[in-house]
């Protein structure tokens, strides 16, 4: 029997929602155990559980990168300022949730161009002055850069912090390098990135997981999620010093799960964990 949560009901979707065509935020959330999802998006997630049964454990390592790294930014670095890119549906500890806890006048600007997303995203921060949604495509860097809610929000003369949180591997093709180049070239000097992506470990029974994942989705209706090679993720990176990952690893790329966690591993981890990946790096 599933332990996937029903799905709601076309008459349920916010205005500009396609019930029929599935949304990588909405397959995310529902493997982070939420309930924003619809037919559709089940069946691809049934279809990922059944070619790898762990496969919710990249959603759950990926959260869990995005919140130790903000943990550390907020505490650590002085930032006040959060650009996240690509945000996804509301779920437990969001970066404004999180960086408002260190400090409540920290500004989030969440970006996102799934109709869902912005739903539920404005209803949830309708009261929060410091935190803002903005519609625009994060794979078009100048658009976003650009946009007047952002440059009303953001000051781009002092430190930011930019998120790319499980969003480059649903680009295709060879421009993530460029995109993230121009992201990077608009950041202040102090400026943080955070990145995590689908990791091939070049491990052949890793590579066999990240592979069987891959096909799902690229071949399926969603059309994207690359499993990129340590040397592919992090010449997203370039120009920036990289942190250093755990105790143990020079500053560079590290499994999410292995990213500073909060205490030691009593369990080992599945296959599948090993299969995504994150590293934050600073602009000098």
């Amino acid at each position: 029997m599933s332990d996937t949560p029903p799905a709601l009901s076309p008459s349920q979707k916010p205005v500009g929602v396609d019930p029929d065509r599935p949304s990588i935020a909405r397959i995310y959330d529902g493997f982070l155990g939420g309930h924003n999802f619809y037919e559709v998006d089940r069946v691809v997630m049934e279809r990922i559980r059944a070619a790898v049964p762990e496969a919710v454990d990249i959603a759950r390592g990926n959260r869990g990168f995005h919140n130790r790294a903000l943990r550390m930014l907020a505490n650590q670095t002085g930032i006040r300022q959060y650009v996240d890119c690509g945000s996804g549906l509301p779920t437990a500890e969001n970066t404004h949730q999180i960086v408002q806890r260190i400090d409540k006048d920290n500004t989030v600007v969440y970006i996102d161009n799934d109709p869902v997303v912005l739903a539920h995203g404005r209803a949830l921060l309708v009261e929060n002055d410091f935190t803002h949604m903005v519609e625009a495509d994060i794979f078009k860097p100048q658009g976003v850069l650009s946009h007047p809610d952002v440059l009303r929000h953001i000051d781009f003369s002092e430190p930011v912090a930019l998120l790319q949180v499980g969003t480059m591997h649903h680009f295709e093709g060879d421009g993530v390098v460029d995109i993230m180049r121009e992201y990077i070239d608009a950041l202040p000097s102090g400026s943080y990135v955070v990145l995590s992506h689908f990791f091939d470990p070049e491990v052949p029974d890793l590579t066999e997981i990240a592979k069987r994942i891959e096909q799902i989705l690229v071949q399926g209706p969603l059309g994207a999620g690359r499993f990129r090679t340590r040397t592919e993720i992090e010449a997203m990176m370039d120009g920036l010093e990289l942190v250093q990952p755990n105790a143990t690893s020079e500053p560079g790329l590290a499994v999410c799960d292995e990213w500073w966690p909060d205490g030691p591993r009593l369990t080992p981890l599945s296959g599948s964990a090993r299969c995504v990946a994150g590293v934050v790096g600073r602009k000098p």
